[in-house]
């Protein structure tokens, strides 16, 4: 089995945020790393929170 460490979990799904496509976090610690970077990065999201985990779904750009 194949073991990928959370931060480039995280930084896959910023990437995929930036190309203009949903994301899921199942873990509050990578929702908490994709919220850090999507911060520094100025990017907006609609975040919706789920019993399962966080959707993290960019916004329309004018």
């Amino acid at each position: 089995m194949k073991v990928m460490s959370r931060s480039k979990l995280a930084q896959e799904k910023i990437k995929n945020i930036e190309a203009g496509f949903s994301a899921f976090a199942e873990t509050e610690e990578v929702s908490s790393l994709i919220r850090k970077e999507l911060a520094r990065m100025n990017l907006v999201v609609i975040e919706e929170e789920t019993e399962l985990g966080s959707w993290f779904i960019p916004e329309k750009r004018a």
